[in-house]
């Protein structure tokens, strides 16, 4: 893993995110539900199942799953 920074950019608008590869997505989703972490839709992928959500600093956080 690599991690930076940059200024001057909208963590809301970014496509920079980190993405997690899970093998069962529907416990991630629970369990975020459960700590009424908002749930964002994403965009779909053939043979993927994924969704979004924020940290609490505004990034962008993929939890994706292969079909």
């Amino acid at each position: 893993m690599h991690v930076g920074t940059e200024d001057g950019f909208n963590r809301l608008t970014t496509k920079a995110h980190l993405a997690y590869h899970v093998d069962d997505i529907s416990y991630w989703r629970k369990k975020l539900e459960k700590n009424n972490i908002e749930i964002l839709n994403s965009v779909p992928i053939p043979n993927y199942e994924r969704f979004e959500f924020r940290d609490p600093f505004g990034n962008r956080v993929e939890m994706i799953r292969e079909l």
